[in-house]
This record gives C-alpha cells, structure tokens and sequence, in this order.
C-alpha cells in the first residue's frame, strides 16, 4: 500500500498541473465560445490539431528512450545530452521548414489567408519539442514540484494574455476605457487578428519555460554521437511509430472532419460550423484525457523503477484497479452533468449541438489509459515493436470507421470510432501482455466497473430530463449512487482510516 501511495502522491502532483492548470485554461473555453462563433475556432481547431501531432514527430519516441537508458546505463547526464541534442536538431529542423514556407503550409490545410498563425504555430511546436526532454528529466529526478510551477505558470501567462489580448486590448482600441493607452495598444494590436491571438498568448507563454527550465539547459552539452544514438534510436523507433499511431488515433478525427463530412450534412451548418463545434465539443471530453495525463507523468517513471521487483505484477495489478475505479467514476460523473457542464464551458447555444458524442469520446480515452497501463509490459520488456504493432491496429480502425462513419452520421461516427479503436488495442494489449508478461489483473473488477457505468449513463439519458433544474438535481443524485455503489465495492480495499469515517469498521 505505501508503494501505491507514493504512486498516488506523485500522481496528485503531476495533476496539480495537468488538471488543475487545464482548469484554469478552461476559463478560456467560454471565453472564446462567447467571443467568437464555431466558424471563426475552426481555424484554432485545425492548427492545434496539427501541433499535437507534431510533438510525437518532434520528440520521436526519445522521453522513454531517455527513461530507459538513463535507468539502465546509470549515467543520465550523457544520454540527456544526447538525446536533446537529437530532439533539438528535429525541431529546428520542422519548424524551421514550416516557419519558411508557412504560405504554401497555409493552403496545404485549406486555410491560405492564416500564413501568419502557421508561423506563431511553428515556434511554438519547437519550443513544445524541445522542452520534453528537460520535463522528462524533472519527472525522473523526482523533481514534481519544479514542473508543476513550470507547466501552471505557464498555463496562467496564456489565461492572462488572452484575456489581455481578447478583452483589454479589444476594449482599449475601442477607446471603452483607458484611451490613453490606444497609441501603444494601436502598435500590436488589431481586431482583424482576432482567433490569432489565441495562438500568439500561447507562444509568448510557451517562450517563459526556457526560463524556468534555465538550469536544465545551462547545464547541457550538445552531443552527436552516432555510434551511441544508435541503440537509442532502436529502442525509441517502435515507440515513436506507437506514439504517431495514437496520436493520430486521437487526432485524425479533427484533422479530416473537413473532407469526410457532406456539404450540408447539418441543416443550416458549414463545414467549418462543424468543426468548431465539433472542436469545443471535444474538449470536454479533455477532463478524462487530463487525469490520464497526470497518470502517465507519474506512473512512466515508477513502471520502469519497479521492472526489477519480484513484486511488480501484484504491483501493477493493484494500480490498474484503482485506475479503473477513478476514472470509471469520472466517466459517469461527467457524462450525468454533461448539461451542466455545456452550461458552464460552452457559452452559445450553437455548440450544445454536438454533446452527444461526449460520453463516446470519454469512453475512448477510459480504453487508451487502460491501454497505457497494459503497455507497460512490453515497454519494461523491450519488446516495443508489440506495441507498434497494436497502435497501428487501433489506428486503423479508427481511420476506417471515420470514413464509414462520419458521412453516414456526422461527428458521432467520431466518437464511436474512438471508442471502438481504444476497445480493440485495450483487448490485444491484455492478449499478448498476459502471454510475455503475465500480471493478475481483477478482470472481474474491471469490466464491472465499465459495464456498470455504461447502465448508468444510459438509464439516466433514458429517465432524467436535462431541461430543467430539477433534472440537474436528479442528475447528481443519480451520481452520489454510482459513488455510494462504488465505496460499498471497495470497502475492504479502503485504507483504515476512511473505512473508520465512512463507518465501515
């Protein structure tokens, strides 16, 4: 139980920035819904898109490498060196193609007036590549504190400016107050910009990291040492195959609901009406993805420090109960305030459109964080190209039910193809992971919790009115249930002292 703690604590760290500091950029989220309508993020939507992709190219696998091999080779200053050496060169390298040639990038993506947001774009997906290897160190050096103040400072620089761009500088170059300072605002500021400076808060905060991850880079040497990256790169190449997998599993929705939605799908909606609707849609989905996150932060490192213990499978079942526990809990929880939370995030009414995918969407990311637990035994294995090879399966599915899909039913063949994508990788990953590296998992357990949830959403979709507020009321009640259901599950496994408050001993 101490070594689960640990885990526990590590986690809650990490989610302090991931969650959190995704929070407090959630206040974005009804800013720009109220600012601006679905057509104007569509742009938005497409650009960070294109950059969540790019960081699995930028960094190509290399953050487990240097996991790996600074564990293994006990010497984590020369593979640190060498491996953000390698990074460094790739995203100058990208960047600096995009950078150059942003106007032929621009109408590549059916977006040839934003030559300029490509650009802002650019730099911010090498700054994104670049600091990895120095955050990854942080996480192996059990550094948590110094990169949760990093990744919240920065989420709070990029809440602030785009307010500061989107409401004071607007209000200033409309002369509502402060007009003395119109001049200087006059000087950078203009309203054609408008989506683009979303982006341009975004760079400038992203530029504050090298600041405070000064000492992680004074103290780096750049090294290219062919002979050494070798074996790194054997290792890492299955893992970035894996890595571009999933992210375009997650990915490809966004990046091609433009070309395999029909003209005129939605009554008295465009294409790009779609997409922003789609887009903002999605992020709520986002706050099952950030608990995974905060997970992956601090259960990377301690899978790779506890390989060796006689113990790990016992381990490793453990964490991924309670992983299930907490995150199915999350499931229902948003899915049974799903209005509620419309009501709060998505400012115009327009986006609500689209909130039947949600519970589809979450349901995706629930497989993907079981399948990132699973995947830890090929990865303590090496035997990485299993992983690739899974990846690759899910991908496809997800590239071929888009396509079936999405003409026939719109952006909910989104959602069902995630979900189906994260349902089959979740399956082969258990398969061959208990046939090269058994570990007792609760399979019982497990699908209970999955199975009971999925009862639960449905029956309050089915039962519970969301138009009013008695069925707010109703909704969370349905909740507290589910709650009470699931502590009655796990009495036993409770630590003493909550099954002393709760009155169970």
């Amino acid at each position: 139980m101490s070594v689960l703690k640990k885990l526990a604590g590590d986690t809650v760290m990490y989610g302090v920035s991931t969650i959190l500091g995704r929070m407090l950029n959630y206040l974005l989220v009804p800013l720009h819904t109220k600012l601006f309508l679905p057509e104007q993020l569509a742009s938005q939507v497409q650009l960070y898109t294109y950059a969540g992709l790019s960081m699995v190219v930028y960094t190509f696998g290399m953050e487990s490498a240097y996991f790996y091999y600074a564990r293994k080779e006990k010497d984590g200053q020369k593979y640190y060196n060498l491996i953000l050496s390698a990074v460094i060169l790739v995203s100058v390298l990208f960047s600096g193609s995009i950078f150059l040639f942003s106007e032929e990038v621009a109408r590549l993506i059916d977006y040839p007036e934003e030559a300029k947001l490509v650009r802002w774009m650019s730099i911010i997906m090498a700054i994104d590549g670049i600091v990895a290897i120095p955050f990854a160190r942080l996480r192996l050096e059990k550094k948590a504190k110094k990169f949760v103040t990093a990744k919240v400072s920065n989420i709070l620089m990029n809440v602030g400016l785009n307010f500061f761009f989107l409401i004071i500088c607007r209000d200033i170059f409309d002369q509502k107050y402060l007009a003395v300072f119109k001049p200087v605002v006059d000087l950078f500021y203009s309203p054609n910009t408008a989506v683009g400076y979303i982006i341009l808060a975004n760079l400038l905060a992203n530029l504050a990291f090298f600041a405070f991850l000064y000492k992680e880079f004074i103290d780096f040497k750049f090294v290219f040492n062919t002979t050494l990256l070798k074996p790194v790169w054997v290792y890492a190449f299955p893992l970035f195959i894996m890595n571009l997998a999933a992210v375009t599993n997650t990915l490809f929705d966004r990046t091609f609901l433009q070309y395999l939605l029909p003209t005129n799908f939605y009554p008295e909606r465009t294409t790009k009406q779609a997409i922003g609707i789609y887009g903002q849609c999605f992020k709520l989905s986002i706050f099952m993805n950030l608990a995974i996150q905060a997970f992956k932060y601090a259960a990377e490192p301690f899978f790779y420090s506890k390989a060796e213990d006689k113990n790990a499978p016992e381990v490793f079942s453990e964490v991924m109960k309670w992983f299930i526990v907490i995150c199915a809990t999350m499931w229902v929880g948003i899915c049974l305030n799903l209005h509620l939370l419309a009501e709060l995030f998505l400012r115009k009414k327009i986006y609500h459109e689209g909130l039947a995918v949600v519970p589809w969407l979450l349901l995706g990311f629930l497989f993907l964080g079981i399948y990132y637990n699973l995947a830890t035994w090929f990865k303590i294995s090496n035997k990485t190209q299993y992983g690739t090879y899974i990846t690759l399966t899910g991908t496809s599915i997800t590239v071929l039910l888009n396509v079936l899909l999405v003409p026939k039913i719109g952006y909910l063949g989104c959602g069902f193809a995630f979900a189906a994508s994260g349902l089959v990788m979740t399956a082969l990953c258990y398969f061959y992971g208990q046939k090269y590296y058994p570990i007792p998992y609760q399979l019982n357990s497990a699908l209970g919790y999955i199975f009971g949830g999925s009862l639960f959403i449905l029956l309050d979709a089915y039962l519970i009115p969301s138009n009013s507020s008695a069925g707010l009321v109703y909704h969370m009640l349905f909740f507290i249930l589910f709650c009470v259901i699931v502590v009655f599950a796990e009495r036993k496994s409770l630590p003493l002292r909550f099954q002393k408050a709760l009155g169970l001993r």
